[in-house]
């Protein structure tokens, strides 16, 4: 069963300083029949306007991805970490029993564009925690494809995350092809954040997501240069 989720009908909200697509209810926007895919429970395609930025703000029992597409996105939080990311890189936050921190676009006159992912995780109350990935030397070997960027167990590098959870980062030329395979019992999440691919041969296009459930996998084709992806393997 293949569900796509069109990014012209995802939640929306302009800020001015933010503008920010949301594909599962989020904040003011709530739809009943989008509030999640299994334990991913946000996915927002965020741009945040020079010099500005969220200021502090606490988060519970959360799995929190963020992964820079342009410009810089620069982090504090209360567990003295610091650090600004640029494109290609991913952070990764267990808020656990309770973080607090900020996100602001240090640039003066470029825009931060970047997604913020949620992720349901295992158990309530952990040990809170953070990680930083750069995913762009994954893919030196010049080999189009995937690479895994957070999973539980932090396998071969990757972010670790508090659920049964695979997340795939793929980049492509136009006409270059992946397939994942599907366990038994587990479901997809595709988000194509740039460029456009056929996924299990229904086109999507920048912002769409697409639900996978009940094959036996997922065949991705780019039909455009520079098309990037994020897949997650959910229980």
């Amino acid at each position: 069963m293949i569900t796509r989720r069109p990014a012209a009908e995802r939640g929306h909200a302009n800020h001015g300083w933010l503008n920010s697509h949301h594909s599962f209810s989020f904040a003011e926007y709530h739809d009943p029949s989008h509030m999640g895919f299994r334990s991913l429970r946000v996915v927002n395609d965020d741009q945040v306007a020079p010099g500005q930025g969220f200021g502090s703000h606490p988060h519970r029992d959360m799995e929190i991805l963020s992964y820079v597409l342009r410009g810089k996105l620069e982090h504090k939080d209360n567990l003295g970490n610091g650090a600004v990311i640029g494109p290609g890189e991913f952070q990764r936050i267990t808020a656990g029993r309770g973080v607090v921190h900020s996100e602001f676009n240090p640039s003066m006159d470029e825009h931060v564009h970047f997604y913020q992912v949620w992720i349901k995780p295992r158990a309530h109350g952990l040990e809170p925690g953070y990680e930083e990935l750069d995913a762009n030397p994954l893919f030196a070997d010049g080999v189009p494809g995937m690479r895994l960027v957070a999973s539980a167990n932090g396998r071969d590098g990757s972010l670790t995350i508090q659920q049964d959870a695979d997340v795939w980062l793929g980049r492509f030329g136009e006409g270059e092809q992946a397939e994942h395979r599907i366990a038994e019992g587990r479901g997809v999440w595709v988000q194509v954040l740039r460029g456009g691919l056929t996924v299990n041969g229904a086109a999507s296009e920048s912002g769409d997501g697409v639900a996978i459930e009940q094959e036996p996998a997922v065949e991705l084709t780019a039909t455009s240069d520079g098309a990037e992806v994020l897949v997650f393997d959910l229980p």
